[in-house]
């Protein structure tokens, strides 16, 4: 399981586990069900026009990271590579062009992301939005 999240992640997850007292499962199992949502967020932001460019098998887990930011907030971050993937698929929904090569995920106006994580016991449940601009 460790290798589906990024050392980032796991970082993040151990220290708010032991400052909570609650334990580095709780955290990861938030992180996990964020990586979902925002996998289901992009799926739907593409509707029925393109398919996601990853399979099941295929989705690189470790390059969609859930962090959290200096006062705790949790934002979706991707890697380079599934930033491209996700500018990509983004254009190739909206009028079957390739990519432009923008700056995604990395402060472009293309999409952007909000994204809720939230535990109980052994519950752990997120929602993510992703809001594109597309033309």
């Amino acid at each position: 399981m460790r290798r589906l999240f990024s050392p980032r992640e796991l970082r993040q997850s151990a220290l708010r586990g032991r400052l909570k007292a609650d334990g580095e499962a709780v955290h990861l199992a938030a992180r996990w069900a964020g990586k979902e949502a925002a996998v289901k967020a992009w799926c739907e932001a593409l509707g029925e026009c393109a398919p996601l460019p990853y399979t099941v098998d295929t989705i690189p887990w470790s390059g969609i990271e859930i962090l959290d930011d200096a006062r705790g907030v949790p934002h979706v971050v991707l890697a380079d590579a599934v930033a491209r993937a996700l500018e990509d698929s983004l254009d190739q929904a909206t009028d079957g062009s390739a990519g432009r090569g923008s700056a995604a995920g990395r402060g472009s106006a293309r999409y952007r992301w909000h994204i809720s994580l939230s535990h109980d016991g052994p519950v752990a449940s997120a929602v993510a939005v992703l809001i594109t601009d597309r033309a």
